[in-house]
């Protein structure tokens, strides 16, 4: 494989070389101050991944990693075209939206007695059993019902010849290190190589990848195999909705000519130089966030390092995200169809 840039090294060529998004460092330390509080909240913390969302799995188990797995192939192209017709998948009595509509439906498939989260079920099954799974109860389907199809055959596959078809299997090989786990995913699974080439030079952001170890590290509640002693490493996980929050709290800005684009519901496409400037520079800003907060907190004496990292912050970000969306009206997302987020 070609070397390219980790997403951190990428995300700070990026910011430096940006012409449309542009992280403003007075609006970093006035988010880094307003979230002071917050770090000792369950919002900010491992357990808020399991406590504060129902659909996660709540065991600690192999079924869990599996689990993870299974929704973060998936984990990509959520937004909806039209905010006032939605993908909605009813669950337990509740209609659930964007990517909790995913885990809605795969948690349906379980316990309907469908072996969803099963290598050996997914390497091969067939379109139609992918729209039944994925079906929703509305009339808009599930965005880009094909790849996923084709994404669920040959990453079963994958799964099955190179891993015994779990993907336990490749958290034990990683010996506790995400970054490790990271490049695991990456090597192994095509449709997780979120990668493009900005001003000459190849960059990488891997959010789904990312977000995998993250919601591994998570599920196995940050011990045994998913006792990550480098989960710091990782970054953000650039999406849609992290960029919208980040301009919201004034941390980061558009150019007039990107807004007005945003405005008028322009499509990108993903390797776009202004897509991977807004991507890029997300990841860039989230990490002066962090620095920011632990350099508050060691101001107080306390050492935070194990307390604050990006994951973290992505979580509680993108919370705050889906519980504001009223107040973000103004910022619209930036719309790319594609299977890396």
């Amino acid at each position: 494989m070609e070397a390219f840039l980790s997403p951190k090294d990428s995300a700070k060529f990026i910011a430096e070389n940006s012409q449309d998004v542009l992280v403003e460092e007075q609006g970093v330390r006035k988010v880094a101050e307003a979230l002071f509080d917050k770090v000792s909240a369950k919002e900010f913390s491992l357990a808020g991944w399991k406590s504060l969302h129902e659909l996660n799995p709540q065991a600690v188990s192999d079924d869990a990693v599996n689990w993870v797995f299974l929704a973060d192939t998936l984990n990509f192209s959520f937004w909806s075209e039209h905010e006032d017709r939605k993908c909605l998948v009813k669950y337990r009595g509740k209609m659930y939206s964007g990517y909790w509509s995913l885990c809605a439906a795969i948690n349906r498939a379980l316990d309907a007695g469908i072996p969803i989260t099963s290598a050996a079920y997914y390497a091969t099954m067939t379109l139609d059993q992918v729209r039944h799974v994925f079906r929703s109860d509305t009339d808009v389907p599930m965005p880009l019902i094909e790849e996923r199809h084709r994404i669920l055959n040959e990453t079963g596959t994958i799964l099955l010849e190179k891993f015994g078809g779990s993907f336990v299997t490749c958290v034990k090989m990683s010996e506790k290190s995400a970054l490790k786990l990271l490049r695991i995913v990456v090597e192994n699974f095509p449709s997780y190589r979120d990668e493009a080439t900005f001003k000459g030079t190849m960059v990488s952001f891997y959010k789904r990848a990312q977000i995998l170890v993250a919601d591994t590290w998570s599920a196995l509640e940050g011990k045994g195999d998913g006792c990550f002693g480098d989960i710091s490493s990782l970054t953000i996980f650039a999406d849609y909705r992290i960029p919208q929050v980040l301009v919201h709290l004034g941390a980061m800005r558009y150019s007039d000519e990107l807004m007005r684009k945003l405005h008028e519901g322009v499509m990108f496409q993903s390797g776009d130089k202004q897509e991977v400037e807004i991507r890029g520079c997300s990841i860039w800003c989230c990490g002066l966030i962090c620095d920011h907060l632990l350099e508050l907190y060691k101001k107080k004496g306390q050492n935070m390092s194990e307390r604050i990292n990006a994951v973290l912050l992505d979580y509680y970000l993108w919370d705050y995200a889906r519980d504001h969306r009223e107040d973000m009206k103004d910022i619209p997302i930036h719309r790319v169809r594609c299977i890396y987020y």
